[in-house]
């Protein structure tokens, strides 16, 4: 325990979270007041504290390289790349497609999500362009695996190099596993977002059943899976940036599955219909068992 007191990791989480959490709960503030623009800005620093953290313990007080692979390479890696691009609006299309095929009375394709949520100007503008909502949601999907994802990344890119680029490699060393990093790895990325998940309702908002431990420790599970495969793409693709365009593209879609939902019948946020859900992530979940067995073995 002394040792990591006094290791590389314990100084960089310390930063990573110290400068993260004040941040969150200021956006949460901003949040609680009705002011969207100050939540997002709290928010997206708070996503460049893991870099800040990364540069100031290894750049700022050891004078090292950071160790983070920027440079892409794309020879004999095209297909990784593709995966990091297609992959979230994959997991996203099969997730939605299991929660809606479970539960079809949740399934509205008349826009009654879009008017509430909206506004009727958004639902009459949609209208106006020929759209469905389930066109919307094909729109929504091809964005993120397009465009969207690579504008996302230059956010994401804050996280990405501090936990793929520097916190994954460390637990690898501390625990010897992989796979264990993995899961270790999630956890700790997953509690980063308690503040704001606390205060202001991040992610699955507030009066579901089990508020807020439930969603504190699905969102854990959540990150264990986005981690384990973000590790993987970067691993891969030896470029952070592939793995910043994938968390770029997980955000991007996020909400599209929303814009089919019955307003009059949402469900729990904790069971679906985005893939933060437990039901959307089981296809995931699936994969991320998959390569954390075969990390497993290999040790």
């Amino acid at each position: 325990m002394k040792r990591f007191l006094k290791s590389e990791l314990f100084f960089y989480l310390a930063l990573a979270f110290g400068g993260a959490w004040p941040l969150q709960c200021v956006g949460s503030w901003f949040a609680l007041q009705g002011s969207q623009a100050g939540f997002t800005v709290c928010l997206s620093a708070s996503m460049f504290m893991p870099l800040a953290a990364l540069l100031l313990v290894r750049r700022g007080f050891g004078k090292m390289p950071t160790g983070v692979r920027w440079k892409p390479v794309f020879k004999g890696r095209w297909g990784w790349w593709l995966a990091a691009f297609a992959g979230p609006a994959v997991f996203c299309a099969l997730g939605a497609a299991l929660y809606y095929a479970l539960f079809p009375h949740r399934l509205d394709l008349t826009g009654s999500y879009i008017l509430t949520a909206m506004g009727q100007a958004a639902y009459d503008e949609m209208t106006a362009m020929g759209l469905t909502p389930l066109a919307m949601v094909l729109v929504t999907l091809a964005q993120g695996a397009s465009f969207a994802a690579v504008l996302n990344a230059l956010f994401a890119v804050g996280e990405e190099a501090g936990w793929r680029g520097f916190l994954q490699p460390e637990l690898e060393k501390l625990l010897g596993c992989k796979a264990k990093a993995n899961v270790a790895g999630g956890v700790i990325w997953g509690a980063w977002h308690w503040p704001v998940m606390l205060l202001a309702g991040y992610e699955y908002g507030f009066g579901y059943w089990g508020e807020p431990w439930l969603g504190m420790a699905l969102f854990c599970l959540v990150c264990i899976c986005f981690g384990t495969l973000l590790n993987l793409v970067y691993e891969k693709t030896g470029s952070i940036w592939a793995a910043a365009i994938a968390h770029g593209g997980i955000n991007a879609v996020a909400s599209a599955p929303m814009l089919v939902l019955n307003v009059a019948d949402p469900g729990q946020p904790t069971v679906g219909p985005l893939l933060i859900g437990i039901v959307p992530l089981l296809p995931m979940l699936a994969v991320t068992l998959f390569v954390l067995a075969k990390q497993t073995k290999k040790q």
